[in-house]
């Protein structure tokens, strides 16, 4: 659909309420799911970010990357072992994620940012102890709790016009390496950073009344609702720690978090800067 140079201009003031809303605030975005491996749904995420970037926002990346760190287990003929949806993490396996993550996938989304005439940096939770943690339980490995987010090193990228792309990797008392659920860490990023949104970029369009129906999503949820859709099994299975995430952003400072389909092109502008918006909205 070609659109006329007036319906163009409409679309831009539209839109303009909400970039001067959200001018100089801090978004975090936890880029995850199939537009992580689509060639076309990344491109067009990271010219989101970039946008963002040139209105005046300023966009925290936090990215994850299972099916490609199993993926290279499997290569490696290692097989990958979950426990309540958390991946069981000895040594050769964090090396291994640490390689996916770092190696690959961050440096990977830094350069495309990059090419896209906005400057990225690339950094762990190990980079100035950014993120120190705990071990979430033996049974798991070297999974780890978050204790506790220093974000002095993510201001200091910021404040230089750099756009902060984190992996999910945190450090442990000792020095240990730990490997942290992606989206526990953007939820304590952003409420670490008192961001205006989070935004959870899933394969789903958010959370559904009934999952056989795509039209029966639940566009706002309020922080005292959870519980009453948790034991009704709405929220349920791998949906739970995402809202889980997201209740304690809001609960911690953070304004609104939403839970948005990343398979849907431009998903983050749609829910940033229509009237409309997209996905599950949650909100204290």
């Amino acid at each position: 659909m070609k659109l006329s140079p007036c319906q163009k201009a409409d679309i831009l003031i539209e839109s303009l309420p909400y970039i001067k809303a959200f001018h100089n605030q801090t978004v975090v975005i936890k880029y995850g799911g199939n537009a992580m491996i689509n060639n076309e749904l990344k491109q067009t995420v990271i010219k989101d970010i970039v946008l963002m970037k040139y209105v005046g926002m300023n966009p925290v990346v936090v990215h994850g990357g299972g099916p490609e760190i199993t993926e290279m287990m499997q290569k490696l003929g290692k097989e990958p072992q979950f426990v309540d949806g958390l991946r069981v993490t000895d040594q050769e396996t964090m090396d291994i994620t640490e390689m996916i993550l770092l190696g690959k996938i961050n440096r990977q989304i830094v350069s495309l940012i990059n090419g896209n005439g906005v400057k990225a940096i690339g950094i762990s939770g190990k980079d100035g102890n950014m993120i120190l943690a705990k071990q979430r339980n033996p049974k798991l490995g070297l999974v780890g709790e978050i204790e506790n987010i220093d974000i002095s090193l993510i201001n200091t990228i910021t404040d230089n016009g750099y756009v902060p792309v984190i992996s999910p990797i945190g450090c442990g008392s000792q020095g240990e390496t730990y490997n942290i659920n992606a989206d526990e860490v953007a939820g304590r990023v952003a409420a670490a950073l008192g961001a205006k949104k989070l935004m959870l970029i899933t394969d789903v369009k958010g959370v559904m009344r009934d999952q056989n129906d795509s039209n029966s999503i639940i566009s706002h949820i309020k922080t005292k609702e959870i519980r009453r859709y948790i034991e009704s099994e709405i929220i349920s299975g791998g949906m739970i720690p995402k809202v889980q995430c997201c209740f304690d952003a809001v609960t911690n400072g953070v304004e609104r978090a939403h839970i948005i389909d990343g398979r849907k092109p431009h998903s983050i502008l749609l829910e940033i800067f229509t009237n409309e918006g997209i996905g599950t909205m949650i909100t204290n």
